[in-house]
């Protein structure tokens, strides 16, 4: 299966593109955002829930899953999609991520690393094979590479060998990828913190492995969002994605904020995702057209409008502000689940809105739009 990307429109103004990205599952229509099922399930949500909020595709944790319930078994049950129930593209992250944030049972070689699982302490070591062997097993359409997130703060040092590290262990993904290249698309990742010198290396470096291995289908950009300012992301963040090949889509890591998926998407980023939509909604506030809603606060006690009067969604047609604060205060799981559908069906439904502009050519009018509206005041 060949994975393609056609770009439909180009924004005259900035990086904005409108683009199709075909997989074994189906055609992803970009910019998108990619709701997060870590362990199989997105929080809260059904698949079929899924489906009515139109989400293209969505995300698992190779982590998780490899701890729980193993892929052995999600392969036995005929690969992650038949497992959930889920019949459009899935993405596994290569859990290395998760791995890093376990400083203290952390062990890294240039071989790969060893860790301690979250659920009962044994330990376990990865190399790019095996973690490719895990990604392979759970067959999902796109998968992403092991590679080094360094922390904020790090070092200039510490970042460079990140960068040297993710380097050498994509060269071994790619190796152990050979064989499933035309069902999965491994996206190498671009790693360099907030130091545009090293983001360029570590492109330069991702390139240069296409003279062995072939075409990249696409390419994450990975270790931001991670404490920095948004402004200090926006400040390298262009010229990384420029200087990516225009021809394959462009996935920024872990970035959910609405505000700056809409800002993001003109500086060259094709695909999104983050736990961000769930989680608040969990915590009971809800993004809409007047920024964040905390639903908690006591002067939604007796507001009996909708949620977002600009919204459409199930939600915001059926309940009240009130009614969903009671529910949040009352600690009752339907208040959890009501607001995460809301802020998923929010942020696909933003999305499709800016796409739709690119594609009209007046992404510049809705970028100016949405600056200047109290959405956009949710950073």
């Amino acid at each position: 299966m060949a994975f393609e990307f056609n770009v439909i429109a180009q924004d005259s103004g900035s990086q904005a593109k409108a683009a199709t990205f075909t997989t074994p599952h189906g055609t992803i229509e970009t910019p998108c955002f990619m709701p997060v099922g870590t362990r199989a399930t997105v929080k809260g949500i059904t698949v079929d829930e899924l489906e009515e909020v139109d989400a293209q595709i969505i995300l698992s944790n190779t982590y998780h899953l490899y701890l729980r319930p193993g892929a052995e078994l999600i392969a036995e049950a005929g690969g992650l999609h038949a497992f959930m129930n889920w019949n459009r593209p899935i993405l596994t992250d290569s859990g290395g991520f998760q791995v890093f944030s376990l400083k203290d049972t952390l062990k890294l070689t240039r071989e790969g690393l060893s860790f301690a699982s979250i659920v009962d302490g044994t330990k376990h070591f990865w190399t790019p094979a095996s973690n490719m062997d895990i990604q392979h097993k759970l067959g999902a359409d796109i998968i992403m590479q092991l590679d080094q997130c360094p922390p904020i703060p790090s070092t200039r040092d510490e970042v460079a060998s990140a960068v040297g590290l993710s380097a050498h262990w994509l060269e071994g993904c790619l190796q152990a990828h050979e064989p499933h290249r035309e069902r999965q698309a491994l996206f190498p990742i671009v790693q360099g913190g907030i130091e545009l010198d090293l983001r360029l290396e570590s492109i330069e470096r991702i390139m240069q492995l296409e003279e062995r291995f072939g075409t990249h289908p696409g390419f994450g950009i990975g270790g931001y969002s991670v404490g920095e300012p948004h402004e200090v992301m926006f400040e390298t963040l262009p010229k990384v994605a420029a200087a990516l090949p225009q021809d394959r889509p462009h996935y920024l890591m872990g970035v959910g904020n609405p505000t700056t998926l809409v800002r993001a998407v003109g500086m060259g980023i094709d695909m999104f995702d983050c736990v961000l939509p769930t989680r608040t909604g969990r915590m009971g506030t809800a993004f809409s057209s007047e920024g964040r809603l905390n639903l908690r606060n006591a002067r939604f006690a007796h507001d009996f409008t909708p949620l977002d009067p600009e919204c459409d969604c199930k939600v915001c047609r059926g309940y009240t502000r009130s009614y969903l604060r009671h529910l949040v205060k009352s600690d009752e799981m339907l208040g959890a689940i009501l607001l995460s559908y809301h802020n998923l069906y929010y942020l696909l439904n933003l999305m499709r809105k800016v796409r739709e502009a690119i594609i009209e050519g007046r992404y510049g009018e809705f970028l100016e739009s949405w600056m200047a509206s109290p959405a956009a005041d949710d950073y």
